[in-house]
Formats: structure tokens, sequence, C-alpha cells
């Protein structure tokens, strides 16, 4: 069986009238004389605007008044996974909006999308209070809403007074509303860290030693392959193939220090296109260690167990999920509070102001704003104290 090809639609002559035409979707759109200048810019025309509404006609006035929200969702969905997609795998953008379209659809599937205003906005919005959602969550899924509305009156899916209608919306204020407030991202104590070390698996236990002497992010150390890495100069500079601000055309230079260098170094002895921090090796290891813990002879039969298709084997690389889960456990393990990837990136951020200022901890975190660096970089409230007790 031929494999089906998307073409566009050809341009062509109606034998019977003479006039050039083009049929998209069973529709015939009549364009002019055959072969003159004026179908040709129609031909274009049409063929511009059925392209930028994603390969579809574009929605009349008529067929966008019948319009419900589910169905607009539909289309945005369709859109949304191809936008939001990095290499070929969907991003966590889009995983963020999922959440989102479910209480909309929920509540509003079967409402025609010019029907849909302000009210309805912030009936969802109560409603994700009711559900225990925290307030600067909340505030980030109406954002989303209203960017799904936006696309939709770019489209031609829902009137423009509508978007202007769901921005008059607020979002919930700090100690205005009793949505939950959630406790600011702080750095995690190194005292907590080497804790917690012991119970982590070695490839992972190096990748949070990485992570604390760098102040990369998490999923920048799950990405790293030795190409990646120059180690022609003193310090050695880490250029990561896909980044957090990529497509926004910024360039990623990570510095590696000696400790970082010492961590690394037995990583950077594999091919080059392989990933330094691999499940694989963690896999091997731990089978490794099984094995020389092993008090009876290993039998024949015994010498190799392994599936030749496992339902289940490890990955080429790790991902900020199963980062953090191995993380998570052996916390619960070592008995100290449970601590997240992205806090040792604000450990090493305030260490790095503390001791050499603002600047430098935006410059080596890649942040483009020192506001964003105030996030991550905790005040030095030893040195502030000291100050303040000369002075004050």
């Amino acid at each position: 069986m031929p494999k089906l090809v998307e073409a566009t639609p050809k341009y062509r002559r109606h034998k019977a009238s003479g006039q050039a035409d083009v049929t998209i979707q069973g529709h015939d759109f009549y364009l002019g004389p055959w072969n003159t200048k004026a179908s040709k810019i129609e031909y274009d025309r049409i063929i511009s605007e059925w392209l930028a509404a994603g390969r579809q006609l574009p929605t009349t006035s008529s067929e966008a008044s019948d319009l419900t929200v589910v169905e607009m969702l539909a289309r945005y969905k369709k859109f949304a996974l191809q936008h939001y997609q990095k290499d070929g795998v969907s991003t966590g953008e889009w995983d963020n909006i999922a959440l989102t379209i479910g209480p909309l659809s929920q509540l509003y599937g079967r409402t025609l999308v010019r029907d849909f205003g302000p009210l309805a906005l912030k009936a969802i919005q109560q409603q994700m209070v009711e559900a225990g959602l925290s307030r600067s969550g909340i505030n980030g899924r109406v954002a989303k809403i209203k960017r799904i509305f936006r696309w939709a009156a770019s489209e031609q899916l829902a009137p423009p007074s509508l978007l202007v209608g769901l921005q008059t919306v607020m979002g919930l204020q700090k100690g205005r509303t009793s949505g939950r407030e959630t406790r600011p991202v702080m750095p995690i104590s190194d005292e907590v860290v080497e804790k917690t070390l012991p119970y982590l698996p070695e490839v992972v236990a190096d990748m949070v030693r990485f992570q604390r002497f760098t102040g990369c992010r998490p999923g920048e150390a799950c990405t790293l392959r030795p190409r990646d890495v120059d180690r022609s100069g003193e310090t050695w500079r880490y250029v990561p193939a896909s980044h957090k601000m990529e497509h926004r055309d910024r360039q990623r230079i990570i510095f590696i220090g000696p400790k970082a260098k010492a961590v690394l170094a037995p990583y950077l002895l594999r091919d080059a296109d392989t990933f330094c921090f691999s499940p694989e090796d963690t896999d091997r290891k731990r089978k490794a260690k099984l094995r020389a813990k092993r008090k009876t002879p290993v039998q024949p039969s015994q010498a190799d167990r392994s599936q030749p298709n496992p339902k289940r084997k490890p990955g080429k690389r790790y991902n900020k999920r199963s980062y953090g889960c191995a993380i998570h456990r052996a916390c619960k393990k070592a008995g100290v509070e449970c601590w997240g990837p992205n806090r040792l990136r604000h450990t090493a951020a305030s260490e790095i102001r503390s001791r050499y200022g603002l600047e430098a901890a935006q410059v080596i975190l890649g942040h483009a704003k020192a506001d964003v660096t105030q996030v991550y970089a905790e005040w030095d409230q030893a040195l502030a104290a000291e100050i303040m007790g000369k002075i004050g």
C-alpha cells in the first residue's frame, strides 16, 4: 500500500469554464481565468491561509459561531503537540497545558466559544482553589487558558472581544485569597547532601556532586556527553547541545572547575556521543555488586540471566524525573528531609553570590537578568548581620 503524503493542492484548469481552480478538503475554489497572474495570486492566498490554519480550511464566521469549547480545544491540541516539542519529544510545557485543558473541558466543553467569558474563567479559577492547588499554580493555569483563547482568536475561532474580556480577570493575589501558598525553594545544606550520598547509586551520586560544583540545571546534568565538553583550557567548558533558553538564541556555557573535573573525568572515557550519566551504568554496577556478594559458585545456567527482549530495560540517560525520584528514595533511606536537584542549583548560586557578588552568580547560572538570579541566590544573612552590627 503506498505511503500517504500530505501534498499541497494543485493549481488546475477547470475545462468546462476555462477557469483556474483548486480543490481543498472537497471544496472547489474558482480563482479566475486560467493561467493569469490574478488567478495565481488568488491561489497563493488560499493556500497560504490553508497552511496557516494547520492544513485546514479557515473557519468562517458562521462556523465559528457554532464552535464549542471542546471542539476548539481539539484543534488547539493538534497545534500545541507540534509547537511544544524539542528534538521530536513533547516538552514539559505541553504536560502543563494538558493539565490546564482538563478542567476547562470538563466544566465548559459543551459551551459555545463565543459564550465563554470572564465569569466562566473565574469559575474555573475558584474550582482550582477548592481543589487545593497553590496560588502560583492557579495563576499559571489561568494564564495558559488566556493563551489558548488568544490562539483561538488568531485562528478566527473566537471573537477578539472575548480575549479582551478574559484579560480583565486578575490573578490571585497573596494574602487576598484562600489559595494555598507554597514555600519558596531554598538551598539545601551540604550536610544534608552528604548524608544522602551514601544511599544513592554511584552514578546518581556523581551527578549530584557535578551539579553542586557547577550550579548547572538538572536537565543539563542529565544530557551531558563527552563531545559537549571542551577540555582545551585549564577550566573546562560544557556547552549543552540543548538547553532551556535555546529557543531564544542564547548560548549556555557551564564552566567546570577542579572539583567537578575530578567527578566527571572517569565518565569521559567512553564514546563521544553517549551520555555520561546513564541508567545502564547504574544497572550494570548494581548487578556487579550483587554478584560480588554472592557466596555460592555461579552455575553455568546462571552465568547470563538477561532476557533477549525484556519489557523494561534501563534507559540511555537519566531525565529530570528519574533523577529526582532517585534522590527522593535516597532521602527516605537516609532519614533526612526530601530535596530535589533544583535545590543544588540554589545552593551553588547562594555560595557564589555570597563570595563573589550577584553579577558573578548571574553569569555562572546563565541568567539574562539579575532579578532571576536573586530568586536562586539567597542573601548571605551572616554577612548582613555583621555589617549592621557595625553600622546599624
